[in-house]
């Protein structure tokens, strides 16, 4: 199951921010959610499921925060200074650092363990897959038109399903309908939001719009000072169900039977 995950994301290693908590063999019955903890556990267990998947980590690994590095990598491909981008993103992680270090990182595992029910997480995978189904709809719907402005692209996210059955929908943060997008860029990866001087520098390496699961509203404020560019917030369980339910068919194409609870939007 992992490894199915692993390859619609085009990735060759888990990430950090993934984990094989409890192994198991021969599953036919799977529970998945966003947020799947020991509540869910207990009910899987109860309604006969051989194994619970979770979205958003429920361990907190050490080296969890290096996940985020891959905005790094998406800077450098836009063309920022290596150095430049890990000195914008090393204040975030740091601050990061200070709530990861007093969190309860063993909570669901434990209860997990305990009822001997296999249990996996699954992030950067499910949120690379969303990101590149979002990035290519946008392109190919707006290929032929480089004026695009803002109201034109959060009422075509409505065309994708997961958007159009949320009952959050896509708003815009920073810019208004008739600002013009410039260059769109989806950005749903990278363990969770960079922070404003990150964001600031994917401008800088000439993206117009950011297309995003969410954003803090500090970050709001301190882009709309800086009027650079522009912020769609396309819808965070929303977004984060896009990538779980294409791992999930590919899942039943195995022979797989998986329920869908705690925030997945249906397709």
């Amino acid at each position: 199951m992992m490894d199915i995950a692993l390859k619609l994301a085009e990735l060759k290693e888990i990430p950090n921010d993934c984990e094989i908590t409890v192994p198991g063999e021969n599953i036919k019955k799977v529970l998945m959610g966003v947020d799947m903890d020991t509540a869910e556990i207990m009910l899987a267990r109860d309604l006969g499921y051989d194994c619970v998947v979770t979205h958003h980590p429920r361990n907190t690994h050490t080296k969890m925060l290096d996940v985020m590095d891959r905005h790094v990598e998406k800077l450098v491909e836009l063309g920022v200074p290596i150095n430049k981008a890990q000195k914008a993103l090393a204040g975030r992680k740091d601050e990061l650092s200070y709530n990861q270090h007093v969190s309860n990182s063993r909570r669901s595992e434990s209860a997990a363990k305990l009822l001997k029910m296999p249990f996996i997480s699954l992030h950067t995978p499910a949120d690379i897959v969303g990101e590149k189904i979002v990035q290519k709809f946008l392109d190919e719907k707006f290929a032929d038109k480089p004026q695009t402005k803002l109201g034109e692209i959060v009422e075509a996210l409505e065309g994708i399903a997961e958007y159009k059955n949320s009952s959050r929908k896509p708003v815009i943060r920073v810019g208004s309908k008739d600002s013009f997008a410039g260059k769109i860029y989806v950005q749903m990866s990278g363990l969770t939001g960079p922070g404003e001087k990150v964001l600031k520098q994917y401008f800088e390496g000439g993206v117009g719009t950011l297309i995003m699961m969410h954003v803090p509203e500090k970050d709001v404020k301190a882009l709309k000072e800086q009027n650079v560019g522009n912020v769609i917030i396309a819808g965070h369980m929303s977004s984060d169900s896009i990538g779980m339910n294409k791992i999930a068919d590919a899942w039943r194409k195995e022979g797989i039977e998986v329920t869908m609870m705690s925030g997945v939007i249906n397709q």
